[in-house]
């Protein structure tokens, strides 16, 4: 952790760690997390919700404040990563008003751990003011927000484009726009989720693999597929 640049907690992800200041999320701080649609967010972030007052001898961690969500997270899976579902505490407040006001109060409270806020319609000021309240408080503070919103200035000083990529194997791209120093120039890739469930699942994708029939065997651009069905079975 660089003091200079304030407190960090570790992401859980190697590669990533070494492209943030600091080497990790930013503590008492406002992170932008851009994105088309949810659905990603939770493999990336929950490792480091997971090491939350991890450094507190005795004493239990302290809850997660959901803003919003749009779904309700998959309690085992979070519990493979070991962060204890019942640390979640779901907020709806519904309309911007009552989202800002949800979000600054569990930043005030001192026992949240960290807070997750779906705010889509947030203005500068709102941001501005959430910001503030994390650094007062010394909160880890994740602010989900559309795409579009990467035009729009913003006091945070971390902002990321989170991107699912296609495939069978769970991979995140990062598109880290915002950071103290200069922006990373390529879009960082990532393999997110539980180690061990990631390589039985490629374990299991190879079995199924290895048991599909051959293909057909191919008679020419112009026979028909019952041709070439009926050659096969009169071999």
């Amino acid at each position: 952790m660089d003091v200079a640049l304030g407190r960090t907690t570790d992401t859980g992800y190697i590669t990533l760690n070494a492209v943030l200041p600091g080497g990790g999320w930013p503590v008492g701080a406002l992170i932008e997390l851009l994105q088309t649609s949810p659905g990603s967010e939770w493999n990336l972030l929950t490792p480091a919700l997971a090491r939350q007052d991890a450094d507190k001898s005795g004493g239990a961690q302290g809850p997660v404040v959901l803003v919003d969500a749009p779904y309700q997270p998959f309690g085992p899976a979070l519990a493979a990563q070991l962060l204890d579902p019942n640390r979640l505490l779901c907020v709806q407040a519904g309309v911007a008003a009552a989202q800002l006001w949800a979000t600054e109060q569990a930043l005030r409270c001192t026992d949240v751990a960290a807070v997750l806020a779906w705010l889509p319609r947030v203005q500068m000021p709102q941001l501005r003011r959430l910001h503030i309240a994390a650094q007062e408080h010394g909160k880890l503070l994740f602010v989900f927000r559309p795409v579009v919103a990467r035009a729009e200035s913003s006091p945070a000083p971390l902002r990321v484009v989170l991107q699912r990529l296609p495939g069978l194997s769970p991979r995140l791209q990062l598109d880290v726009f915002k950071r103290r120093g200069p922006p990373l120039q390529q879009p960082l890739e990532l393999t997110i989720g539980p180690a061990r469930l990631n390589a039985l699942l490629a374990a299991s994708r190879a079995r199924s693999l290895r048991r599909r029939p051959a293909a057909l065997p191919l008679l020419g651009d112009n026979s028909h597929a019952l041709d070439r069905l009926v050659a096969t079975h009169s071999a």
